[in-house]
């Protein structure tokens, strides 16, 4: 039975993930350098830090990492301070968690200010005991440390820990680390297939659960 849940934050509890799919090329562009035509699949799986560290790399640009990571952040914060809203489904789903006394916290790549500012907003601060982000943690999706880290905090382990997903890369990372994984569709992943396969749930939205509720009880 499910005890805890991480959660993903973009594309996964908020419809988001365009916001990311040009910060990379707004900013480069903002400080009068021309992107790559692929930088958005370059950068996906990444984290703020390493995107910010492959810009400085690639694009010989004179800032410390610090100051990319800072001017990327400018770039996309409105959105979470002001527009960004909850995918539909998702509170009642969160309420419904929260009911069963089911822990949750988020492990993100987005920076803790701009997750908190949404979920602040939204009035969904909460459901969440914790919130880790690559950045504070030191590595991204591609390791799975945050979901180490994640668990220890809900102190469950990894057969009653259901790590909620849209990404496949990320997924994939918790799934090869012993982790539940629930995945959710959400239209800017591209690899949909590969996600449901691995997935030990996937739902194709919020508003029908039932699927999710066999598989938290068994």
């Amino acid at each position: 039975m499910i005890q805890g849940v991480i959660f993903d934050f973009d594309g996964t509890l908020f419809d988001s993930m365009f916001i990311w799919d040009t910060a990379g090329e707004v900013y480069l562009r903002s400080i009068g350098k021309e992107p790559e035509a692929n930088l958005q699949k370059v950068l996906k799986p990444m984290s703020l830090l390493q995107s910010a560290q492959y810009i400085r790399e690639k694009y010989d640009i004179p800032l410390s990492v610090e100051e990319i990571m800072d001017g990327v952040n400018r770039t996309v914060e409105g959105f979470y301070f002001h527009t960004v809203e909850p995918k539909p489904g998702v509170i009642d789903f969160l309420e419904e968690l929260h009911r069963r006394n089911i822990k949750m916290c988020i492990a993100t790549a987005t920076d803790r200010y701009q997750v908190e500012a949404a979920l602040q907003r939204c009035k969904m601060r909460y459901f969440f005991s914790e919130i880790f982000t690559c950045t504070e943690v030191g590595s991204g999706k591609d390791r799975p440390d945050i979901f180490r880290k994640a668990m220890e905090h809900l102190q469950t382990d990894r057969s009653n820990t259901a790590v909620v997903e849209d990404a496949y890369h990320a997924a994939f990372t918790a799934k090869q680390d012993g982790f539940l994984v629930a995945g959710v569709y959400d239209s800017h992943e591209s690899r949909q297939q590969e996600l449901l396969q691995i997935a030990d749930v996937f739902l194709p939205d919020y508003l029908h659960l039932n699927i999710f509720w066999k598989f938290a009880s068994a």
